[in-house]
Formats: C-alpha cells, sequence, structure tokens
C-alpha cells in the first residue's frame, strides 16, 4: 500500500450525523482519533455534520475544521423532547445545507461517510455530483443490531407521519452501501455479514483504535481525591454513555454482589445520557444499595482531558457489561491504562476479551455470570494481572491509531480503483 500523498487534492470530508464534545461516544472517538493521524500521513480531513445538539455553525477542533449545518427531521407532529430524543440517537435527519457544501466545498479527494439513511444518501448525491467516490463506515448500526436497539432507535418517531420519504428516495438512502467504493466495518461480525448482503466484495473489516499513549499517563491519586475514594481503594471503572444499550444496572448489580466480600471495592461510573429514563433507574438503584456510599456516578469527563485519564490510572478493572456493542473502543482503552477488564461476549467485546487470556467475560445479561466473572478479576490478582498485560499487549500491537489509518487509507485507495474502473464503463 502506498501512503505517500500524490499530487491531486489532499481535503477528505467526514460526514457522521453529529459531532459534539458535551456528548462524546465511539464514533466522535474513532473520528478524532482517525483525523488526527490521517493529517500525520498528510491529508487534510474535515468534519461536516449537523449541528445536533450544538449551536456552533464553525470550529477548528484540535487543529480539525468542524463545520455544522441546519437540519430536520422531517416528521409531522414531533415535539420537543422527541426532537431531542432523536438528536441524542439514531434521528434520520435532513439537512439541505450540508448536501450544498458537500457538493461545493473545493479541492476534495473523497468524501467518507459515518452515518446512513439520509445523511448517507447526502454523502452519496454529493459524491455523484461532483464524480467522486465515497467510503462509508458501519460503526455497528446495520447488519448486527439486536431488534431491541432498533426499536429505541425509532421508537421517538413512532405514530409520525413521514414527510421526508421522497428525500430520501431523491437521494437514494436505500443504495448507499451498495454504490460506496468501500464500506469499512469496525466489527468482525458486521463484516460478516455484510459480505453475504451487500451484492459486491468492497467490505473491508478494519477495528477501531487507541491512543495508547494518553491513557497510560494521567494522575490517579488526583482523581481519587478529587471524587473522596481512598487512598488505598479497589476502584472498578465503567466509562460509557448510559444506555440500556450499555447496561450499567448489571454494573451495579455485579459491584453489589462483591462488595461485601471487597469492603475495600468502590465503583466509579461515568458518561453521557442518552436516556434520563434510564440514568433514574440507575441513581434509584445505586440509592438502594447497602453499599451506596462506595459509588460515584459522575458526568462525562471530557475527552482527552486529565481527569479522564486520571479516572483510569486511579482504577484496577474496568467492567463494560454491553447488550450489543459493534467493537469496544473501551477495552483497548483500560489495557493502555493497565486495567484488567471484565466484560460480556456482545459483539466485538468477544474478540477483543478472552477469558482468562486478555480478562474476563460472561454472556450479556447474565447477572449472575457477571458477577462472578468480576469476581475472579477481583480475587485470582496474578491471574488479573496477566491478563492486563496480554491485553496492553494487543492494544499497543494491533491497535494503534497509525496502522488504523494505514488500513483506511488502503480502503480508500481501493475505492478509487474501482470508481475509476467503473466510471470508464
Amino acid at each position: 500500500m502506498n501512503t505517500s500523498i500524490p499530487a491531486g487534492p489532499r481535503r477528505i470530508l467526514h460526514v457522521p450525523r453529529r459531532f459534539v464534545e458535551h456528548e462524546w461516544g465511539g464514533t466522535e472517538s474513532v473520528l478524532a482519533n482517525l483525523l488526527a493521524a490521517q493529517r500525520g500521513l498528510g491529508w487534510e480531513p474535515e468534519i461536516h455534520t449537523s449541528l445536533a445538539l450544538s449551536t456552533v455553525r464553525r470550529e477548528t477542533w484540535r487543529g480539525i475544521e468542524v463545520r455544522r449545518y441546519p437540519y430536520v427531521y422531517p416528521f409531522f407532529g414531533l415535539n420537543a423532547a422527541q426532537k431531542a430524543a432523536m438528536d441524542k440517537k439514531g434521528g434520520n435527519l435532513m439537512s439541505w445545507s450540508l448536501l450544498w457544501a458537500l457538493w461545493r466545498r473545493p479541492d476534495v479527494r473523497l468524501l467518507h461517510a459515518h452515518v446512513l439513511k439520509r445523511p448517507g444518501g447526502i454523502v452519496r448525491t454529493a459524491a455523484r455530483w461532483r464524480g467522486l467516490p465515497y467510503v462509508v463506515t458501519l460503526h455497528g448500526g446495520i447488519f448486527d443490531v439486536p431488534k431491541a436497539e432498533l426499536a429505541s432507535l425509532t421508537e421517538a418517531q413512532e405514530g409520525k407521519f413521514e414527510w421526508g420519504k421522497f428525500a430520501g428516495a431523491l437521494l437514494g438512502s436505500r443504495r448507499v452501501l451498495d454504490d460506496a467504493g468501500a464500506v469499512i466495518c469496525v466489527g468482525r461480525v458486521e463484516a460478516e455479514k455484510a459480505r453475504k448482503a451487500l451484492p459486491h466484495d468492497r467490505v473491508h473489516h478494519i477495528g477501531n483504535g487507541v491512543d495508547c499513549a494518553f491513557f497510560s499517563q494521567g494522575d490517579g491519586a488526583a482523581f481519587r481525591a478529587k471524587h473522596g475514594l481512598p487512598a488505598n481503594a479497589r476502584v472498578m471503572l465503567c466509562v460509557s454513555r448510559f444506555d440500556p444499550q450499555k447496561d450499567q444496572l448489571a454494573v451495579v448489580e455485579a459491584f453489589d454482589a462483591q462488595a461485601a466480600r471487597h469492603p475495600d471495592l468502590h465503583l466509579v461510573l461515568a458518561g453521557p445520557a442518552t436516556l434520563a429514563d434510564y440514568v433514574a433507574k440507575i441513581d434509584a438503584r445505586i440509592a438502594a444499595s447497602p453499599y451506596a456510599s462506595r459509588v460515584r456516578r459522575l458526568a462525562s469527563l471530557a475527552p482527552g482531558s486529565a481527569e479522564l485519564a486520571g479516572a483510569f490510572q486511579a482504577a484496577e478493572v474496568f467492567m463494560i457489561a454491553s447488550r450489543h456493542e459493534p467493537f469496544g473502543i473501551v477495552a483497548l482503552e483500560a489495557w493502555s491504562a493497565g486495567l484488567c477488564v471484565v466484560a460480556s461476549t456482545a459483539g466485538g467485546l468477544a474478540d477483543l476479551v478472552r477469558d482468562g487470556e486478555t480478562g474476563f467475560s460472561f454472556a450479556p445479561g447474565d447477572a449472575a455470570g457477571a458477577a462472578a466473572a468480576l469476581g475472579r478479576a477481583l480475587g485470582e490478582r496474578e491471574l488479573a494481572k496477566c491478563c492486563a498485560a496480554a491485553g496492553r499487549a494487543r492494544a499497543t500491537g494491533e491497535f494503534a491509531w497509525s496502522r488504523i489509518a494505514e488500513q483506511t487509507e488502503a480502503a480508500y485507495q481501493a475505492a478509487e480503483a474501482w470508481w475509476a474502473v467503473s466510471r470508464a464503463k
């Protein structure tokens, strides 16, 4: 693969559904790190997205140009709460100004969509108008999603008349994956299903990466002091958006099951809230615990912040109990910090966390199994240390962002080669 910069346009337009720091999630983390690595290769990546959850139309974020555009949800009868819920999760928005900007932006090499439906159709249409290839990354939202998760994505629009179907048809929203020069899947299972479902062979499996250096540093003592955690506490950490998909209730249950046996055990939960009702359930469950004084539930920790790095350095065990997880980037972050990872076997986590080798695992939704896996991580300390070391070796050896950027570049070059051949026919 050639990663040198050839003559020609260097600008790459990345299009996620939204990009906001206070609602940071896996897609935002991937974009921030991938684009930084692309800049290191000499490209000029930009983010073009909607104004969902933001009022800032244009900014430079860590050296990356970010442009946001007005949008609508084309449904009759949406109230403010339903619109806010769609902003938070899964909203199928429409933005004519985004389409115009993608069409008019000069000196563009290719377009890279990180979303499907109408926004993906916007990318497809702009690319076709310009005569450029486009690439799509599936961050886990089509071929490998449980029915319950799909239902939660469309709950806010149920019973509403969708007047935007014509726009979707005009944009070719249902052909976004068929016409893409490359389809990148972050999860192996999703990649396998995509290869079977799509009428072409342009599917690439490229996992996410991690900034190992960032998570290997941090002031754990300062984090403990700030949040009232004893210096000798054994801290279990869960950093993830609060959503039923992530099943933080199972994390609290597992903590409760082990707290009596380990009186020095403390739990820290942190992340943005997708659903306020779910956060209320978590708070009620914590309040009902006899060990509530040993639990801290925090809001989102700013990406790249000293407090985020400190949280990882303050912990001994990281737990994620997802019911659906396309990849599981937080496992890489925990390994980078030297933590033992306890994880469900949902999606990509099953590939990352191998029981007794790189961590301890349990079936999604298995409360007893989760408690048992946590018990092993706390009780079998030498094995836990070995698992943490093996995980860190995987994180540093397989998932450096420079490597992910090179794999993405190979997908870009394949997309460009296919596009050139298809246009010549």
